[in-house]
């Protein structure tokens, strides 16, 4: 390089997943997609960016369009920093897959939802069922008919995520997740694989498989097929 050529973040810093955050305060176990620990267990190097106010109320119950700028600009600077591949932290920012992808020339993966096209008779257990609307499902290209489950409204998962709130019963939000999993499986017993759109939902992923039986398949297992895909 030549002496007085400049020096991008692109080239002063190996490649990572660049991972656009909701602007939230609740906890986050490892095996969240917004702790550390989740990714360095898997050797991936990761940077996240929070959207200042993309509360999960506004992202997941609004659907508020105010944020679409701020993460498609979150979605640039990941970029200019030196991400290999782009992410979200909620996985109902599929709507916008189209828009952040079309925004950036690396791959952005912006919900788990993307990997049903590709499995076998899918379900989808969601954080909340009632908001995860058929516009959603189409952007993220999710067959038509694939059945969703959402965990229990008022419950301890839901409330305490959705509500943004400081502490969280693990155990008890487990509960819910493997509850609602449990409920896919009974009504749709020809599913042969579940997916779970909420990216705080990894955590409970073995629970889940030990309780259904089937395979699982989160925002974080994604994320690290799509990472060991990238070109060296």
């Amino acid at each position: 390089m030549p002496p007085n050529a400049a020096v991008t973040a692109a080239d002063a810093s190996p490649p990572f997943i660049g991972i656009l955050m909701l602007d939230t305060q609740f906890p986050r176990p490892p095996g969240d997609i917004g702790n550390l620990q989740t990714w360095a267990a898997l050797g991936i190097p990761v940077q996240m960016h929070k959207v200042q106010g993309a509360s999960p109320a506004k992202i997941v119950r609004e659907a508020d369009p105010r944020f679409v700028q701020p993460f498609v600009d979150a979605a640039r600077a990941m970029q200019a920093q030196g991400a290999a591949l782009v992410t979200t932290s909620c996985g109902f920012l599929a709507a916008y897959q189209e828009l952040l992808a079309s925004s950036v020339d690396v791959p952005v993966v912006s919900s788990s939802l993307l990997q049903c096209a590709l499995l076998s008779r899918p379900g989808v257990v969601t954080i909340a069922a009632a908001s995860l609307t058929p516009h959603i499902l189409a952007a993220a290209g999710v067959p038509e008919g694939t059945p969703v489950q959402g965990v229990a409204p008022d419950g301890e998962f839901a409330t305490r995520i959705l509500g943004n709130e400081l502490e969280m019963d693990i155990a008890q939000a487990e509960r819910d997740v493997v509850a609602a999993a449990v409920a896919l499986c009974r009504a749709h017993p020809q599913l042969q694989s579940i997916v779970l759109e909420c990216t705080n939902m990894p955590v409970y992923r073995d629970a889940v498989a030990r309780a259904t039986g089937l395979p699982v398949h989160d925002v974080v297992s994604l994320l690290a097929q799509r990472w060991a895909a990238l070109p060296a």
